[in-house]
């Protein structure tokens, strides 16, 4: 045996991973569905000129209200995360506390008013100096502290982002973190967003680790509401997907940020496509979205119960694109449960509605299995279709066409 000199930083690095290789918390075996404030409200703290729109405890309640009466938490959406610009300082013990004007009862109260309604209260904080809208945030040596008292007002996930820190604070504060929320004998799931602040890749970013400190990170930038921002988004999912699908999976997802729907920036169809897009990605369904105005038409889209059911399929698989046409129409294929598949025909055309001809055989199904397709937005169902069966869909300019894909029959013997 050959004795080496071990440098102390080695041990340190080697007992953390060693720590970090047991943090498996059991939680979010499906993507996380529910509601988050920062895409439309942001940080607005003037309740005085915007009282129904401003970061308050009012705010949150409300949306609770919402997610309890109007059909949402009985599909899954039991997620109430409180974003960004919730903190009003630390008392003199050090502990956090919220800002007493907006969250005048405190998270406690809202995370008990939360579970009364059957949902569960996700919070914000940030490994830095500072949040990124510039308040109190989580330096290393408050990392335990946090996340006793984020058990002690009884949060359910904490987002934990990466502004004001160093990569090398951000390489020993979210495995610490991940430890200590695990310590506090509490089931807090963990959002990450520790890759987005190293470019999303390897290797500066190892998955493996990730994927067992963290059950969902963000890799890349803050959405915006525009289709545009949807489409930069999908664009480096797909670039990078020989890197990302792999690492998707039960407890531990890739996250490409909030659902815009029911906002300023969507067309009807560009709506359906983020909804369709997002679920073949096995993404977080996390709304951002104004739930006591939404319209009747968009409500059907997020409450779509296939779309939803495929979503939260128990494998967990993230889809890939398996084909991009010289007619900028793209396939997408997400593998389910009991041989099943979601098929997500995207056109990126902007000119008019396009029939796309193809069949079974070209997205490489077998030639022994018969199948039948259901559309997941219109609800026909597609019988009869073998590898060589030629099918054409119709999809709308930035539209979809998605199809939940099921065996009927084996070399003639029908599906049990």
């Amino acid at each position: 045996m050959l004795l080496k000199t071990v440098h102390p930083t080695t041990v340190l690095l080697l007992a953390l991973v060693a720590q970090v290789l047991v943090l498996e918390n059991g939680l979010l075996r499906k993507p996380p569905m529910g509601w988050l404030a920062w895409e439309r409200f942001r940080c607005n703290i003037d309740c005085n000129e915007d009282p129904k729109s401003c970061i308050s405890e009012e705010l949150f309640m409300e949306m609770a209200d919402r997610l309890a009466q109007d059909g949402w938490r009985e599909l899954g959406y039991v997620y109430l995360n409180i974003d960004d610009c919730w903190i009003g300082g630390r008392d003199a013990k050090g502990n956090l506390v919220p800002d007493r004007k907006r969250f005048p009862h405190g998270i406690a109260f809202l995370a008990d008013y939360a579970h009364s309604l059957g949902l569960k209260l996700g919070i914000y904080e940030d490994l830095g100096n500072f949040t990124c809208m510039g308040y109190p945030g989580t330096t290393l040596d408050k990392v335990v502290q946090d996340a006793q008292t984020f058990a002690e007002w009884k949060v359910d996930m904490l987002k934990l982002d990466g502004c004001y820190s160093s990569p090398q604070e951000r390489a020993e504060g979210y495995p610490k973190m991940a430890a200590a929320l695990n310590a506090t004998g509490r089931p807090i799931a963990f959002s990450c967003s520790w890759p987005a602040y190293e470019g999303g890749l390897p290797p500066k970013v190892n998955y493996t680790l990730l994927a067992d400190i963290c059950n969902l990170w963000r890799n890349f930038d803050d959405i915006q509401d525009s289709w545009r921002s949807v489409l930069s988004i999908l664009d480096w999912f797909v670039a990078h997907q020989d890197v990302l699908q792999p690492v998707a999976g039960p407890g531990h997802w890739n996250d490409p940020d909030v659902l815009l729907i029911g906002n300023f920036g969507l067309s009807f169809e560009q709506a359906r496509a983020q909804m369709a897009l997002w679920t073949v990605l096995a993404a977080p369904l996390l709304m951002s979205t104004d739930l006591r105005t939404i319209s009747a038409q968009n409500v059907d889209i997020l409450q779509n119960p296939l779309m939803i059911k495929i979503n939260q399929d128990p494998l967990g698989i993230q889809g890939r694109r398996i084909l991009k046409e010289k007619s900028y129409i793209e396939v997408y294929l997400r593998p389910l449960v009991n041989e099943a598949s979601a098929i997500v025909f995207f056109s990126r055309r902007t000119d008019m509605p396009y029939h796309y001809h193809s069949s079974l055989a070209r997205l490489n199904f077998s030639s022994s299995v018969v199948y039948e397709a259901q559309d997941v937005y219109t609800g026909e169902i597609i019988s009869g279709l073998q590898d060589k069966t030629n099918f054409t869909v119709i999809i709308n300019p930035s539209g979809v066409v998605m199809w939940y894909l099921y065996p009927i029959s084996k070399l003639g013997i029908p599906q049990q």
